[in-house]
């Protein structure tokens, strides 16, 4: 049987993708930084036992916290989630803190960035560089993303109605795709899969206690 209008709009409905509200797609992002810190924290583990480790995977992770954390992600916290607390009076010590976390964050990463071809294929001062950067980063964004994710965005969230929480939310899918391209979130989550293949940490299971 045929839908007629009316039912090929009911069935269109019925299988939408549910909107991503504005603090979910902030959350999310935090998922793919998680999963960022677990490829540091494996190529620290290789570099430290003198295992090897592919020469671009450092660079290539690096690039994706420049370019997708520092450039969108933290972008857009800086842009439009920090000034509208700050404007209301809310959690503004938090807010500094993070601010300023945001530029040490940068700093760790030019260091990876500038030293990571040499600190797969030597053990010296370049070496020793990235290893303290990546352990400083994930120290510092561990408690960072989970402070924001339970402190920072519940209070943003309650700064608006629901409908102009949702027009929030299409301003930040426009802020995606400009600053991401077309392939937007989805396309940096591939890349990120790629390396975790490549490192052998892409199966979840494997880390099931046995």
């Amino acid at each position: 049987m045929l839908l007629g209008g009316a039912g090929v709009a009911r069935a269109a409905t019925k299988h939408k993708e549910p909107d991503v509200t504005p603090s979910e797609d902030l959350m999310r992002e935090h998922g793919v930084l998680r999963r960022v810190l677990l490829i540091y924290e494996e190529s620290v583990r290789k570099l430290s036992a003198g295992s090897p480790l592919p020469a671009d995977v450092l660079a290539t992770t690096a690039g994706i916290v420049r370019k997708f954390v520092e450039d969108y992600h933290e972008h857009v916290e800086e842009t439009q989630v920090f000034p509208r607390l700050q404007k209301a009076g809310q959690q503004m010590d938090l807010v500094k803190t993070l601010l300023a976390q945001h530029q040490a964050g940068r700093k760790l990463t030019a260091t990876i960035l500038d030293d990571a071809k040499a600190a797969t294929q030597a053990n010296g001062t370049e070496r020793r560089a990235v290893l303290d950067a990546i352990g400083m980063f994930g120290r510092m964004y561990r408690p960072h993303a989970a402070r924001e994710d339970t402190v920072l965005f519940p209070a943003f969230q309650k700064l608006f109605t629901p409908s102009e929480f949702d027009r929030l939310g299409e301003r930040f899918e426009q802020e995606e795709h400009k600053l991401l391209g077309s392939a937007g979130f989805e396309g940096t989550l591939k890349e990120v899969e790629q390396i975790e293949k490549q490192l052998g940490i892409h199966d979840l299971a494997e880390v099931t206690p046995r």
